[in-house]
């Protein structure tokens, strides 16, 4: 019966995607947990289970104690270089070469919609591509990150000796003017936004699918444990998220 039922919602979507003149997806970190990255949040598994974030992912801490902060960032940087996209991602790139999908919005940092072959990619918390010295700007490839750090481990500018940051967001940042300037823009425009793999709880992220309600778009939600949207969904799936986005894509 269950089996029944998410075939007939997979189909649903599948339908609801077909119709819809722009669909527009938001990711999350569930959307790569079948690529082996942990997300943040799940009981006994999320990463802030394990350290508390306003310790090692935040930007006071990381001007604080970077050495610290790079204890916990340093072997995540090298955990995630290896990492390949899974269905899911490559599912949305599928979409978008046919054309069925304007672009994608991530939360995630790690580079995989991009390794998937999706093209129109909004990283609305940064990317570990890349790392900026804070005092002189100056950046750094990711592949060239090893050659910066110092004995105590702390990442330090090749020209200045300033402090190095990876260009991602850190809690207490803003988020990248642009990035939620187009994401705010095509989620104005979605006639459907497809939400994978996160909370959404997390703002301001967390409002881009009050705008595309509010401009009469309609939602799905893909994702396990409940978000505070699942009431103004048109549809909800909640199985692994890889195998959801496969059903889908072979129901076109």
């Amino acid at each position: 019966m269950e089996g029944q039922v998410a075939s007939a919602q997979t189909e649903r979507l599948a339908q609801l995607i077909q119709e819809s003149e722009c669909t527009v997806a938001l990711t999350g970190a569930g959307i790569s947990v079948p690529s082996g990255i942990p997300d943040f949040r799940t009981p006994g598994e999320g990463m802030w289970e394990k350290v508390d974030p306003m310790e090692v992912a935040h930007i006071e801490s990381f001007r604080r104690d970077p050495a610290r902060f790079w204890s916990f960032y340093r072997p995540r940087l090298h955990s995630l270089g290896g990492v390949e996209p899974n269905p899911a991602h490559e599912a949305l790139a599928e979409l978008e070469r046919r054309g069925l999908l304007e672009g994608v919005i991530t939360q995630n940092i790690d580079m995989l919609h991009f390794k998937a072959g999706s093209e129109r990619v909004i990283e609305v918390h940064g990317s570990i591509r890349s790392l900026s010295c804070q005092s002189c700007g100056r950046g750094f490839a990711i592949a060239d990150s090893e050659e910066l750090f110092d004995p105590e481990g702390v990442a330090r500018c090749s020209g200045c000796e300033g402090l190095v940051k990876p260009d991602v967001v850190l809690f207490g940042e803003l988020l990248p003017t642009e990035a939620m300037a187009e994401a705010e823009a095509l989620a104005a425009r979605a006639d459907l936004m497809l939400c994978v793999g996160s909370s959404l709880e997390v703002y301001p992220v967390a409002g881009l699918p009050s705008i595309a309600l509010g401009g009469g778009g309609k939602l799905a939600i893909v994702t396990k444990g409940p978000t505070p949207y699942d009431r103004d969904a048109e549809l909800r799936l909640d199985g692994d998220v890889a195998e959801e986005l496969s059903a889908v894509l072979a129901a076109l």
